[in-house]
């Protein structure tokens, strides 16, 4: 195990996937324009749904670069856990679009899974990780998340308490 990469992971995986609910809270509607640009998939259903905008994506890459930068890594490292947070994130509601299931709608593991697993993983030669860092820093990002999210709504930072 490895503690420092752990929690450098751990932080860089955070402000990826904090930084679209916090550009969410600070802009509302204004510049939220969804990233699937209202497509639909063959099942008729919206390829990721209205909630995963192109501000989050980039809210996500700028906040993860900085957030390497300011933890002794390069940028570039903190924009491939970012775009690699995203990716996971964009699966994630694809998934949950295909299996009916409403935007902000809960799933546990995997709202969680991908957008922790696909960043550390895309990272885990930069950090030092081994497969087991990434499977118990996914575990601590997936209880992390929840309690993190439930704080962010009492705060009325979040929409929904998960």
């Amino acid at each position: 195990m490895h503690l420092l990469p752990i929690v450098q992971g751990l932080i860089l995986v955070f402000a990826a996937n904090g930084a679209p609910v916090l550009a969410h809270w600070m802009f509302r509607e204004r510049g939220a324009f969804a990233l699937d640009f209202g497509a639909r998939f063959s099942d008729g259903g919206p390829l990721f749904g209205s909630a995963k905008t192109i501000r989050g994506v980039i809210a996500s890459l700028i906040a993860a670069s900085l957030t390497a930068l300011l933890l002794g890594l390069s940028w570039q490292v903190g924009a491939l856990a970012g775009a690699a947070a995203m990716a996971g994130d964009l699966l994630s509601s694809f998934i949950k679009r295909r299996l009916g299931l409403p935007p902000h709608s809960m799933a546990p593991g995997l709202d969680q899974g991908p957008e922790c697993v696909f960043p550390l993983v895309a990272c885990m030669s930069a950090l030092g990780l081994t497969v087991s860092d990434v499977l118990l820093a996914t575990l601590v990002f997936w209880i992390g998340e929840l309690l993190i999210s439930r704080a962010l709504f009492s705060l009325k930072i979040r929409e929904h308490p998960y």
